[in-house]
């Protein structure tokens, strides 16, 4: 700005100057060069220039806070299903989803953090999109807001409509490629447990690579109340080459009946290669359910990386049937921006019915 003034105040005062260079005809009614003040005009147009400054640098003041930063995703999926996927009309679909993604976040003291998450997609158009775990509705949504800040060597977060898990540490390395494959390893209801609505939660990282973390969830209506609330707990540990991470989760679920988790995941890096692992239980009114998982990453695989994995499609009981998804999937970035991710995946379904078979490309951008 300080630049562009000067060049303007510049460009301004050019004219004044060069006139005092052109020759001035001698006439009667001629302005001698005595009559033009060359040093009073100067001033002149430096103090409008000043003001019109002045005018610039408030309505900078007022603008788009320096602190606050826009982040934005876009993920596209062109891919087609076959089998008897339950609770979806026909055995078959080829279909186009997406969904749309914002961030905002700012900071007031530098070292805490104000996030608000938007979305939208059009998961709910098509079976692939759900598989996919793409977002639902076709408007803009707040997603959730948190306001992150320390607590002495500690971190404390605060959120509306925040995962219980926000301020876990788990340990996985895979990446996924469909919603399917249960998140975080396999841990999904214990590492990534969800929230209900207001969520606070703090977590505390040792240098030794230790990690501990807490939190608690309730519903907005009536916070630690009768309401659902839920509370969990973590720690992990980790090192460049393995690590590995445990999560504790209650639910009351609103209601008498008490639902509690435990999850375990860890990983170990080779020279090539990554394996990561993950296991869930659960007990509920009496009933001890469970599920797993292991997936292979090869980081460096031509200009991409290899991600394949097979796991429970959910928790059972050991008296249900069990059934599993396959996939595999090749990841490579076009750009700094755009990744394309084809990849292909086999869920077994019930008895009698066959497999579910999908193969899609996704693509992702972020600006």
């Amino acid at each position: 700005m300080r630049k562009f003034m000067k060049l303007f105040k510049s460009l301004l005062v050019a004219p004044a100057s060069l006139g005092l260079l052109a020759p001035m005809a001698a006439t009667a009614n001629e302005v001698t060069i005595n009559d033009f003040n060359a040093a009073e005009e100067i001033a002149v147009t430096n103090s409008r220039v000043d003001g019109l400054e002045a005018r610039l640098n408030n309505f900078e003041a007022g603008s788009f806070s320096e602190t606050t930063t826009a982040s934005f995703s876009v993920d596209t999926v062109l891919g087609a299903i076959d089998g008897n996927d339950p609770g979806t009309t026909g055995a078959e679909s080829t279909s186009f989803d997406f969904q749309f993604n914002i961030g905002l976040s700012t900071s007031f003291t530098g070292e805490d953090s104000l996030d608000i998450a938007i979305d939208n997609g059009s998961a709910t158009l098509s079976p692939m999109g759900t598989k996919m775990g793409f977002d639902s509705g076709t408007s803009l949504v707040v997603d959730g807001v948190t306001y992150s800040f320390p607590v002495g060597g500690a971190s404390m977060v605060v959120g509306d409509s925040t995962d219980l898990s926000t301020a876990f540490t788990g340990a996985c390395t895979y990446s996924a490629f469909t919603d399917a494959t249960p998140d975080d390893c396999g841990t999904g209801n214990s590492m990534g447990a969800g929230g209900k609505g207001v969520t606070t939660a703090l977590s505390y990282a040792f240098d030794s690579g230790f990690s501990l973390a807490g939190g608690i969830t309730s519903a907005q209506s009536e916070i630690l109340g009768d309401g659902a609330d839920a509370f969990g707990l973590n720690a992990a540990y980790s090192t460049d080459n393995y690590g590995v991470a445990v999560a504790y989760v209650s639910d009351d679920m609103g209601s008498a009946t008490e639902k509690t988790i435990w999850g375990l995941n860890g990983y170990y890096t080779f020279d090539l290669a990554s394996v990561s692992v993950g296991y869930e239980t659960s007990e509920e009114g009496g009933t001890d359910k469970s599920g797993y998982f292991v997936g292979l990453s090869f980081p460096e695989v031509g200009p991409g990386s290899v991600n394949i994995a097979a796991a429970t499609t959910a928790l059972t009981a050991d008296a249900d049937p069990e059934y599993l998804i396959y996939e595999a999937s090749y990841s490579y970035p076009v750009n700094d921006s755009m990744t394309i991710t084809p990849g292909i995946f086999i869920e077994e379904t019930a008895a009698g019915s066959d497999d579910l078979t999908g193969i899609a490309v996704k693509t992702s951008f972020s600006f």
